[in-house]
């Protein structure tokens, strides 16, 4: 039997001196979709996350409080955990720097680098930065603060033990070197090299005396051991390095990748591997420092006070919307900037318009024309084979740019393969087939193919939208052995004889004005204003203000697609294209119209009325036209230089 391939991914252990911000939530749930995906591809994965609980700004914290500095982080770590729960993590293990097995590893290697020598005692001399754990000498300085938070630092002295880091620097740096792949992406090895490397390393403190909260030098019990020796091998003791179960060890080391943020990534690529090293033991495959997510006065720092909270986020949009929207967002190692209005164009173009609105029209066709269940008798046709080929390749390109941790282009090729299923019904027009007889044979391959290239998809985002992935499976009734990755690598996985109903939203549509923050409440009730004069004078005649009728948003869009509403015989579901985004609006027009005579219309829409439900489907917005009598006619625009998206007022 062919032994199952392991793939063992990290996120940074996170230091709980506060909850965690939206920057922390998107490395977390990027380590969670890899995780995911490897499962997918049939690897026995596992997934580390977990705390970095010691240090002088915990005990500060603690002692601030008034509670022990253990009460303290086990409050925090409590809500870090809720925090993964909510947003779907399935980690495997969460380590925590204060749990005994841990620190028995940590005494173990302490003991093992001082015993061979390569940990030494001797006296620090210089500056420290409390909220970064980092000692700076004073040429490291900026304008006399921490080089990387900037803010002030304290001057230290005291005896300490060292580990001899600029013993193994020529070794990393020919390690680096032959493994291009070690440091990723290629800017992030660029800069360890010439900032870090090339320059000299210096031998790196590694106990404190001046604080108690920490893992006790046990042949020195008046030293803690600090931070980096503490904190980065919690990869192997998680493991059971150095205790009497090393299965995990032997099982998953060295790590396929480490997720960090960029800021860390020095840590991760020049003091780790120069640990393992000392302890003989493999580097791990790869480092990935990823981006920040920026806001617009610069990094988010929970010291700072200036973050995004996912909790809200995930409590206000969903789940699966913002993991979707922060792993778009993210492009291969840039930053990213937070942006809300942007998670909410996202949830409303990308996930309710393309995805949901695909698989909610699929799905009421269906149910329409074969009572919920296609028949074998198909006739294929046009258009068939461009969306079979792109729905075969996109499982190998999403292979291939998953394997480079490109989260963003591997949902920007799933979601062409979504937009190409959409395209395809605004080409096969299954309006028009379910008319004649002859004909049904090929509505049945064109409701097939999309309800399988819905199969493929549903496999596809997976990893990325767990609850979303499951719920579209539950909607079309695929069975477990047609969701596995091998099964979408040809097309025609999806059984004969399933049975589908009816289905609401994937993604209802966020009204702009509901996304907006509240604004700040009053304490004091303020007597109502009189009423302007315009105001007045409008009042009991039925006239409206000019302010009034400036709140009413109208713009021309094009009829990308129109069809009879599956469920209601007078009305008609259009697919429209406003240039900045797309639509779906429901008309009670199916009388006065054919639906394919309206297709390439220009036509004028309200664009900020509240969306609604009309029979089992989403209509937002509203299309103008004119009425006399029993004549009605729809308000067209034939002048080919009113651009889609125009303004209309």
């Amino acid at each position: 039997m062919k032994e199952q391939k392991t793939f063992y991914v990290t996120t940074p252990i996170y230091y709980p001196s506060g909850d965690l911000h939206i920057g922390h939530t998107y490395t977390t749930v990027a380590a969670d979709t890899i995780t995911r995906f490897k499962k997918q591809l049939g690897y026995d994965a596992y997934m580390l996350t977990g705390t970095d609980e010691h240090g002088q700004k915990i005990q500060d914290k603690a002692e601030e409080a008034g509670i022990t500095p253990q009460a303290y982080v086990d409050d925090v770590v409590g809500r870090i955990k809720e925090l993964w729960t909510l947003m779907n993590i399935d980690y495997d293990q969460f380590i925590r720097t204060t749990d005994p097995e841990h620190e028995k590893t940590i005494q173990r290697i302490f003991k093992q680098l001082y015993d061979q020598g390569d940990i030494y005692k001797g006296k620090y001399e210089g500056w420290y930065c409390t909220p970064c754990e980092s000692f700076w000498t004073e040429s490291q300085l900026v304008d006399g603060n921490c080089p990387d938070c900037g803010r002030p630092v304290q001057k230290a002295s005291e005896e300490a033990y060292f580990f001899k880091m600029s013993k193994y620097a020529d070794r990393l740096l020919e390690y680096i070197e032959s493994h291009p792949d070690f440091i990723q992406p290629e800017s992030r090895k660029n800069e360890m090299i010439n900032n870090f490397i090339k320059p000299g390393l210096q031998d790196l403190c590694v106990s404190r005396t001046s604080f108690f909260w920490g893992v006790p030098v046990t042949f020195d019990p008046g030293h803690v051991v600090y931070v980096w020796i503490d904190a980065l091998p919690n990869y192997i003791s998680a493991l059971g390095y150095l205790n009497d179960k090393p299965q995990l060890m032997e099982k998953y080391w060295p790590a396929d990748v480490h997720l960090v943020g960029k800021d860390i990534i020095r840590f991760h690529t020049i003091y780790w591997p120069i640990i393992l090293m000392a302890l003989d033991l493999p580097l791990p495959h790869q480092v990935y420092g990823h981006g920040w997510i920026l806001l617009k006065g610069g990094k988010m720092s929970k010291s700072v006070g200036n973050v995004v909270d996912p909790v809200e986020l995930a409590k206000k949009y969903g789940v699966d919307a913002l993991r979707y929207h922060v792993l778009r967002e993210m492009t291969y190692g840039s930053d990213g900037i937070y942006n809300e209005d942007l998670l909410v164009s996202h949830i409303n173009s990308d996930l309710a318009n393309d995805l949901g609105n695909l698989l909610s029209r699929t799905v009421a066709m269906t149910v329409k024309y074969f009572g919920g269940t296609l028949p074998e008798e198909r006739q294929s046709g046009e258009y068939d084979g461009e969306l079979i080929a792109l729905a075969e390749a996109t499982p190998g390109e999403v292979e291939a740019l998953m394997d480079k941790l490109d989260f963003s282009k591997a949902l920007e090729a799933i979601w062409k393969l979504v937009s190409r299923t959409n395209k395809y019904i605004d080409e096969t027009q299954p309006w028009v087939l379910c008319k004649d007889e002859a004909t049904k044979a090929r509505l049945a391959a064109v409701m097939y193919n999309l309800t399988e290239s819905l199969r493929i998809i549903t496999v596809l985002i997976s990893a990325f939208m767990p609850d979303t992935g499951a719920r579209m499976a539950e909607e079309l009734k695929i069975p477990e052995s047609a969701l596995t990755w091998e099964s979408i690598k040809d097309f025609g996985g999806y059984p004969s004889g399933m049975t589908v109903e009816r289905c609401e939203p994937l993604f209802p549509r966020i009204e702009v004005e509901k996304a907006k923050p509240a604004p700040e409440k009053k304490q004091q009730q303020k007597k109502p204003a009189a009423p302007k004069a315009d105001d007045a004078n409008a009042e009991g005649t039925g006239l409206i203000t000019i302010d009034d009728f400036a709140k009413v948003e109208m713009r021309v869009a094009e009829v990308l697609a129109c069809e009879k509403h599956p469920d209601a015989d007078k009305l008609l579901v259009f697919q429209l294209d406003f240039g900045n985004e797309k639509r779906q609006i429901i008309s009670g027009i199916a009388k006065y119209y054919e639906p394919e005579a309206l297709v390439g219309k220009k036509v004028i829409a309200c664009t900020n009325l509240k969306p609604v439900m009309l029979r089992g489907l989403e209509s937002n917005g509203m299309i103008l036209s004119a009425v006399k009598g029993k004549k009605l006619t729809l308000l067209t625009i034939e002048d080919p230089d009113f651009k889609v998206g125009a303004t209309v007022g």
